[in-house]
């Protein structure tokens, strides 16, 4: 066997590196939330050395494919290696310096704490309030702001591998327009929140012309900030409620989403995926990842139980049995594949031609 190369060793290391300052990172905040707010502080929960086994085990599969597929070229090595990193080493007391209020809203089962300048009627119901306990739920600067660091620590440093599974599929699914050159492919990126998915999707396939829509203002400009510091076309945002998207039917070649579903009550995925259906054009794909579920990850089983325990997920419980790939076809989608990575399930649906 051959030994690994330099930047291979590199990108092991990165990784590695990620998931202790994830670890560490929790391993002391509950600590100190045991300190100085032992109310808000969640149950023990047992966890044995089989199901620590299995997920390093999952961890490193997925640290696998991740490099498997940058060495295919579904894109290049360089995003491996691809974090804002020194503006997230600034933002980083920003995290320890919003715990307090985290704390104080786990303690007193507060999850509808959102800014007084919001107008509630512009968003459904459910989206007004503090997903994970997070201040401002989706709807501030400040969340927007330290949102994407906040999600790294929580999967140790597999945030970005895990969002990049969509690109294989995505390009499967693209297949056929991308060998036609004279066709402009649209792809919409639904619930972008901060831009990491298009971001991706951008250095996998800088040819395409991208859009992304979110329910937040804040993460949008985010977003926007982001993407428009990085080399490429302008990717157009757009503010709009993913039950409902503001697009002519038959306009995309493809969508992706990624981290929505989880977060909505079952109507309300029913209502994106019939909105997916109606913006794909004949031929087009939908690629959705999300959290895994019951059905396909029962050794984790204990800990997507406890998840929504930690932290505020109100929906979380019904996403995880809930039956998408029934879902997809009462939509009318076909060829519907998934398949899983992780704590990350990614499905891959056609709009039959």
């Amino acid at each position: 066997m051959a030994a690994p190369s330099l930047e291979k060793i590199a990108y092991r290391t990165l990784q590695q590196g990620k998931t202790l300052a994830g670890l560490a990172h929790k391993e002391l905040s509950s600590k100190l939330m045991e300190v100085f707010a032992p109310e808000a502080a969640p149950g023990k929960f047992p966890i044995n050395q089989d199901l620590i086994k299995e997920v390093r085990r999952s961890m490193k599969n997925l640290e696998t494919i991740d490099w498997k597929e940058a060495e295919e070229g579904i894109y290049p090595k360089s995003q491996l290696f691809e974090a804002p990193w020194l503006e997230w080493a600034k933002k980083y007391p920003l995290v320890w310096l919003d715990m307090p209020q985290t704390w104080q809203r786990r303690k007193k089962n507060k999850t509808r704490e959102i800014p007084r300048n919001i107008n509630e009627k512009d968003y459904p119901a459910y989206y007004l309030q503090n997903f994970h306990h997070q201040t401002d739920g989706y709807l501030s600067k400040h969340s927007a702001e330290i949102y994407d660091i906040q999600v790294e620590i929580l999967f140790n440093g597999t945030a970005d591998s895990m969002r990049r599974r969509v690109l294989s599929p995505l390009k499967r699914g693209l297949k056929k327009y991308l060998s036609e050159e004279s066709k402009k492919v649209k792809i919409l990126d639904i619930a972008t929140g901060t831009g990491r998915t298009l971001q991706q999707i951008q250095s996998a396939l800088p040819q395409v012309e991208l859009y992304g829509l979110d329910l937040s203002s804040s993460y949008l400009k985010q977003a926007s900030k982001y993407l428009s510091s990085r080399n490429g076309d302008l990717v157009q945002l757009t503010k709009g409620n993913a039950e409902k998207m503001p697009y002519a039917s038959e306009s995309f070649q493809a969508l992706t989403c990624v981290f929505l579903f989880h977060e909505l009550p079952r109507d309300a995925r029913q209502n994106v995926l019939n909105e997916c259906f109606r913006l794909l054009e004949p031929g087009g794909t939908l690629v959705l990842a999300d959290s895994i579920q019951i059905e396909d990850s029962p050794k984790f089983i204990t800990i997507m139980e406890n998840f929504h325990k930690i932290f505020h997920e109100p929906y979380y419980r019904d996403y995880i049995v809930d039956n998408i790939n029934l879902r997809l076809e009462e939509c009318g989608f076909s060829a519907i594949t998934s398949e899983s990575h992780f704590m990350t399930k990614v499905w891959k649906a056609n709009k039959p031609a």
